[in-house]
């Protein structure tokens, strides 16, 4: 019996082409969603209509993107919705931000941390200590107030109003202040900075600075923060050490699916 013929090196290379250009496609199909005319879609790809089209077809039998028969618009399929969702389902943030984690400590040589919300606040999850004698210690598992800490303030200016107000609410009758349209204020600033940085507030001579991370449908699912001892850290919202923090917290984010 004859041995099969193995298939020449440019058939490959051309079903890794085709390949290239239905993702280049898929992809097309995404940023234009929910819908668009195939006279726009390759414009988008910078193809032919038809070879546009032809590609259209195949995927379209394969369940990845469907034509609208009211307006012969094009978008993604069932098949790209199971996908997608699959793949957000994969999106672990404390996988993800591990490595950044350590590399933004290294770089900086400050104690950094990445906390979740839980169901009673911003909860730290994961810690790369300083490597030097004078270290800022935070305790996995710590839960962190809303209002008396740079990464529960940033919690709060982020996500929905009701997940967090009656720990607010509690926080400032405990304290007496501040007034909740202070409150709300503060958070109008960490939305327009993107980050957020306290000197001494929630201990004494320590200084934070904290970036929020997103997910790929724009919610906040962590926020990564460094802390040091105010006499070596200088947490300056615009200084070297918050660039730092907000590339890492971006990158995280951008793993995680989020378009700035």
């Amino acid at each position: 019996m004859r041995a099969p013929t193995p298939p020449a090196e440019g058939t490959n290379k051309q079903k890794v082409r085709s390949a290239e250009v239905g993702t280049d496609i898929l992809k097309a199909l995404a940023e234009l969603s929910p819908s668009t005319s195939l006279s726009r879609l390759a414009d988008h790809v910078q193809m032919p209509a038809s070879k546009v089209h032809r590609y259209l077809q195949a995927l379209i039998a394969s369940g990845f993107a469907e034509q609208n028969p009211a307006t012969n618009h094009y978008g993604l399929g069932r098949e790209a919705l199971r996908v997608g969702l699959a793949a957000l389902g994969s999106m672990d943030v404390l996988k993800l931000a591990a490595m950044p984690l350590s590399e933004l400590r290294d770089a900086l040589n400050e104690t950094c941390f990445l906390a979740v919300w839980g169901n009673r606040g911003a909860t730290v999850v994961q810690i790369e200590t300083a490597v030097r004698a004078v270290t800022v210690v935070t305790q996995v598992g710590s839960v962190l107030p809303v209002l008396s800490s740079s990464t529960g303030l940033v919690f709060g200016a982020y996500l929905p109003e009701r997940e967090c107000l009656d720990l607010i609410e509690e926080e400032i009758a405990e304290k007496g202040h501040p007034r909740i349209d202070e409150v709300q204020a503060t958070f109008a600033q960490i939305r327009e900075n993107g980050l957020h940085h306290v000197h001494g507030l929630l201990l004494p001579g320590v200084d934070a600075l904290s970036a929020p991370i997103f997910d790929a449908l724009g919610r906040i699912v962590a926020v990564l923060t460094v802390v040091g001892p105010t006499s070596m850290f200088h947490a300056d919202a615009h200084g070297p050490a918050a660039r730092q923090l907000l590339a890492t917290s971006k990158a995280i984010s951008w793993r995680m699916g989020y378009e700035d």
